[in-house]
């Protein structure tokens, strides 16, 4: 389990937080109301299920804490030890006293979850330093950085990583781990850079250094102890010596490499000679390999990190070599050995060709000539342009650079390439008269070269449509309407308003009269037509004594013009059919009415019904609110 695996614990409230939501959720699930005629036991149970449920509430909450939080030990011993050093463990499993919670909790509840405030306040502490930790995966490919303060530590990892750790010409600028990623060889590398150590001892080492002290002891990881020969650091190279072979029992099983830093200022070679048997005494030493950089100039820093990655990479190598489970792959691994049917010999054929082939040397003048030398020799990448020519099957190799024309003796080049061309040409001049005497080409309205232009035309004509339409509805729209009284007017009228006027209606008069001669003429004659086809459809019908011939009423159509009615229209009103008289038939309407109304009230409302009956209803509005949404109150 890496560190980023921590960063997923909820909040811890403080011991009021805690209180207010514990009892506001035992609040609103739990009942409210005891009235006076409850029995004893009735009441005695309404106050056992508020207990018994914020019981329950303070032991789901408790309990989600100590499940989010981890147990020490069933963490990496590198991330145990490293919560020990941050978090004091003993302070840590004080908090979690998961038995002395749930006890205290069947009693006074709230007073004792008020004296878990400082517990609860440091959880949440450790909560927050935990979700700023380093993602630090354990198990996976690890460079370990080592040393004393201001050494260049956070420098190399700024070269080889994409880390951004604060570089200060100052002690301890780096006070916890920080860590980096780099890729060699296909494969994902951390790089951790740790506090600077002093030479003192384990005791009395603080949280800082015992970070540095966590990490060498549990990690399984390839040690850069860095030096400083120019002292320019603040400790001397004595110092330096001491250090690391005060911390050398944590570099047992893992390969370390003693990194001279600051070569731009001082060289191994160029020290006192009694530091230099100092540090010679150091890489003499087993499994130590000497590695001179300068983080200043990056004299050397990649050749470090090839080394250190080769280093781990073979310790791990030879780890899984020496260990348990190379028996079990091995037994499970059968590598067959033929044996020789005769004595005769049986070499493998290699083609002369191959044999004879040379090998691809770059410094050899009379090497095969590449694509990239000859892009080389033209100008290079972003000018040179690929011959596409040169791969062209021809009669004549010498004909691949010649230029194609277009026009050639008044023809189109283009048109020769096809081989059957003269077939396909042929058969569209069949097609073309087979067309022409079917009349295809006849009606040159229908015929569109394309799809666009029939749609273009198919869009015009709708556009016209809607147009048409539009200015009918638009005119009928803003239509004046005459009014019913001024139809109304007489000839009377009109002679003695031109009377009164001073101007002679004997004309219009004379006028009006013919035409209405003639109008009635003609009324008179479709009159009498009508009077023969009603007669003809009612030769088997019965004369009823006493009944006058219904007369053709006027009636007035939409127009304002009036019309005569149909001789069709029925004589009688079937709604008035039994009845003695109009006052009866009202009654009786009345009375229908009556007796629809009570139908009427259960019918559904219409959009015309205004009436809201019921503005709070109380299903919603009233009694205990249940958990859930509250979104329609």
């Amino acid at each position: 389990m890496s560190t980023s695996g921590l960063k997923a614990i909820a909040p811890v409230p403080t011991a009021t937080d805690f209180l207010d939501i514990v009892l506001s959720k035992t609040q609103r699930k739990t009942p409210t109301v005891i009235h006076k005629n409850f029995k004893i036991s009735r009441i005695r149970n309404f106050y056992m299920r508020k207990v018994k449920f914020t019981q329950d509430s303070f032991d789901e909450k408790l309990g989600a804490i100590l499940t989010d939080f981890p147990m020490l030990d069933d963490l990496h011993p590198f991330l145990s030890s490293l919560m020990n050093v941050l978090y004091d463990k003993n302070h840590y499993k004080l908090a979690l006293a998961k038995d002395y919670l749930k006890k205290a909790a069947l009693g006074r509840m709230a007073t004792i979850m008020r004296r878990q405030k400082d517990p609860l306040a440091y959880l949440e502490q450790v909560r927050q330093h935990i979700s700023r930790l380093p993602a630090i995966d354990p198990n996976t490919r690890t460079l370990l950085i080592c040393g004393y303060p201001n050494v260049g530590k956070s420098s190399f990892i700024n070269k080889v990583t994409r880390a951004d750790v604060d570089v200060q010409p100052y002690a301890f600028t780096t006070k916890s781990l920080f860590v980096g990623h780099l890729d060699y060889k296909y494969l994902r590398w951390q790089v951790i850079d740790t506090p600077g150590i002093l030479d003192h001892p384990l005791e009395e080492m603080n949280t800082i250094e015992m970070q540095s002290i966590t990490a060498l002891a549990h990690l399984k990881s390839a040690v850069l102890y860095f030096m400083d020969l120019s002292e320019q650091c603040g400790y001397t190279v004595e110092a330096q010596c001491k250090l690391f072979h005060s911390i050398k029992p944590l570099f047992n099983g893992k390969p370390t490499l003693l990194v001279i830093n600051k070569i731009d200022v001082m060289r191994l070679e160029d020290i006192h000679p009694d530091s230099r048997v100092l540090v010679q005494e150091i890489i003499d030493s087993e499994d130590v390999t000497c590695v001179q950089v300068s983080c200043y100039s990056e004299e050397g820093v990649m050749e470090l990190k090839n080394k250190a990655c080769e280093a781990l990479l073979a310790h791990r190598v030879d780890a899984k070599i020496k260990g348990s489970k190379i028996n079990s792959i091995i037994n499970r691994i059968h590598v067959a050995q033929p044996k020789p049917r005769d004595d005769v010999v049986r070499a493998p054929f290699i083609p002369d060709a191959v044999k004879d082939k040379k090998k691809y040397d770059m410094n050899d003048p009379e090497r095969r000539r590449l694509q990239k030398d000859i892009e080389l020799e033209e100008g290079g990448p972003g000018v040179f342009n690929i011959n596409m020519r040169q791969d062209y099957l021809l009669k004549d190799p010498s004909w691949k650079e010649d230029i194609i024309p277009e026009i050639m003796d008044g023809k189109n080049i283009a048109d020769f390439i096809d081989p059957d061309i003269a077939e396909k040409l042929e058969a569209l001049e069949r097609e073309e008269e087979k067309l022409q005497a079917e009349g295809f080409y006849d009606s040159d309205e229908d015929i569109f070269d394309s799809d666009d232009e029939r749609e273009a035309e198919e869009a015009q004509v709708s556009l016209a449509h809607k147009i048409h339409s539009q200015s009918i509805k638009k005119g009928k729209k803003n239509q004046s309407r005459m009014p019913r009284s001024a139809t109304l007017r007489t000839l009377s009228d009109l002679t003695d308003g031109m009377t009164k006027a001073g101007l002679d209606p004997s004309r219009i008069q004379e006028r009006a009269e013919m035409l209405a001669k003639v109008a009635g003429a003609k009324r008179k004659r479709v009159e009498g037509q009508e009077e023969m086809d009603v007669d003809e459809d009612d030769e088997d019908g019965m004369d009823v004594d006493g009944e006058e011939a219904p007369t053709l009423k006027r009636t007035k159509a939409n127009s304002g013009a009036v019309v005569a009615a149909s001789r069709r229209a029925p004589r009688t009103n079937r709604q008035l059919a039994g009845m003695r008289d109009d006052a009866q038939a009202n009654r009786a309407v009345k009375l229908r009415n009556l007796g629809q109304r009570p139908r009427n009230m259960l019918a559904k409302a219409g959009e015309g019904d205004r009436n809201i009956t019921t503005k709070m209803p109380k299903h919603l509005f009233a009694g205990k609110r249940k958990g859930g949404k509250t979104q329609r109150r």
